[in-house]
């Protein structure tokens, strides 16, 4: 199938399609007029694919373990040995993230807290302004 076919049938946008293909996660062929020529695998490659942008991962680390995935009852299982350790090691480095990301927050928190009233309640009722 071509580009535009596969779009449709995924949702994904073709310029999406080609990044992918950029970032080795989709392989399609190429017809002797240069267009590429994707597989009937390559639906629910993109669909593992999405899922596990969803999840948090980068494309690089997704090109590392969709090989060692596969599609049962609309989730993905993990079918390599290492997969798991990986998986584990990249959710908790989104733990760690989240965490972080909270620290700065309540940091923030703190900050704005201690704004006298007369400037809480001008920001409050102004737009918001460039920081």
């Amino acid at each position: 199938m071509r580009i535009g076919e596969l779009s449709r049938r995924t949702g994904v946008h073709e310029r999406l399609l080609r990044y992918y293909e950029a970032q080795g996660l989709l392989s399609p062929g190429r017809r002797p007029s240069g267009y590429r020529e994707y597989a009937e695998a390559d639906v629910p490659a993109v669909r593992r694919i999405r899922s596990l942008l969803a999840a948090g991962l980068n494309t690089a680390t997704i090109a590392t373990i969709l090989p060692c995935l596969r599609d049962e009852d609309d989730r993905l299982v993990p079918t390599c040995p290492g997969l798991l350790t990986d998986l584990l090691r990249e959710r908790d480095r989104i733990t760690r993230a989240i965490a972080d990301l909270q620290s700065s927050r309540s940091a923030l928190d703190e900050v704005i807290g201690a704004a006298p009233e007369d400037v809480t309640s001008r920001a409050r009722g102004a737009p918001a302004s460039a920081v």
